[in-house]
């Protein structure tokens, strides 16, 4: 059986925190976490009737939890857009990201409304975009973000020639692509944001591998049945051996964007065999998400894609 693993997080009381995808696998554990320990938790999510019933399930645990269901789709740029927008008009400081939802190896290529193969869209530009629009707000809160890649990130490459995946789409590598270009992101934000003394601290998370819906059956994506990987990961969680839970899989996340001892430009993941399980701890960030000359690269051609530039 699994250990139960957690962690210490300081007093969060006042602090405004936003994670995407909150209403299902890790994204609900870390926004249930961060509510516990007192933050006010925006949860924006596609489903909003499946966002409403993740809020109620950490009520339930946490009846003083401060919750606030909003919609969003992060492959839709108007949505993200929208989400922006009106957060912007609120004009509340953030203190906490973390960009967590994602989509991950839908078998055929899925193209969005905007154009873009929906990995990429998803997993990447959203995040830019809505990271992008809300930098008034994440420096008036001093923000700390968390962008979460995976260990996909340390496979295969970005695949510059071809982001949509017009030519020959490929679902893992896709999935890579769009994990490393997010990670090249964060870290690019990292180095703009010391730069230019916005005083955001920016990182980078992995949570190893746990047993969430990302590979699970959905319709919606192509997918009609639970793919072998999942059913394997399921059994060796339920037997503590390689891969951790979704709970304990949202605490290196949680830990990067509230721990004292976290620091920007770095990268925290499980400490166990691999770093596929166990509790959070520093390791080296994977080597495709070191280089600075792809950071500007990324940074460029996402302005370009989404028409999402830093606000004057």
């Amino acid at each position: 059986m699994p250990k139960t693993i957690d962690i210490d997080v300081p007093d969060l009381s006042g602090r405004l925190a936003l994670v995407t995808g909150a209403s299902d696998g890790i994204g609900f554990h870390i926004a249930a976490r961060l509510a516990r320990a007192g933050a006010e938790v925006v949860m924006p999510v596609r489903n909003r009737a499946k966002g409403q019933a993740a809020a109620q399930r950490i009520r339930e645990r946490t009846p003083a939890a401060e919750l606030d269901v909003r919609t969003l789709d992060l492959s839709s740029l108007a949505s993200v857009s929208g989400l922006a927008g009106e957060l912007l008009r609120e004009g509340r400081p953030i203190d906490i990201l973390i960009n967590n939802a994602g989509v991950m190896t839908p078998p055929t290529r899925q193209v969005t409304e905007d154009g873009f193969e929906l990995q990429f869209a998803t997993n990447h530009l959203g995040h830019f975009a809505l990271t992008v629009h809300l930098l008034p707000l994440l420096r008036a809160g001093k923000a700390h973000v968390t962008t979460q890649v995976s260990v996909a990130a340390n496979q295969n490459a970005v695949h510059w020639d071809d982001l949509g995946w017009e030519r020959g789409y490929h679902a893992g590598r896709s999935y890579s692509s769009s994990k490393i270009a997010v990670g090249l992101f964060a870290m690019e934000l990292h180095r703009r944001a010391e730069a230019e003394g916005w005083g955001i601290r920016s990182n980078l998370s992995h949570p190893g591998i746990s047993p969430t819906n990302l590979l699970a059956a959905q319709p919606a994506m192509g997918r009609s049945r639970d793919t072998t990987g999942v059913r394997l990961i399921r059994v060796l969680s339920r037997l503590g051996v390689l891969a951790g839970t979704a709970e304990s899989a949202a605490l290196p996340a949680v830990y990067a964007a509230t721990s004292p001892d976290a620091e920007a430009g770095h990268f925290y993941g499980p400490s166990g065999f691999m770093h596929l399980s166990g509790p959070p701890a520093e390791q080296e960030p994977y080597s495709r998400l070191r280089s600075p000359e792809d950071g500007q690269r990324i940074w460029a051609l996402s302005e370009r894609l989404t028409g999402v530039t830093i606000p004057a």
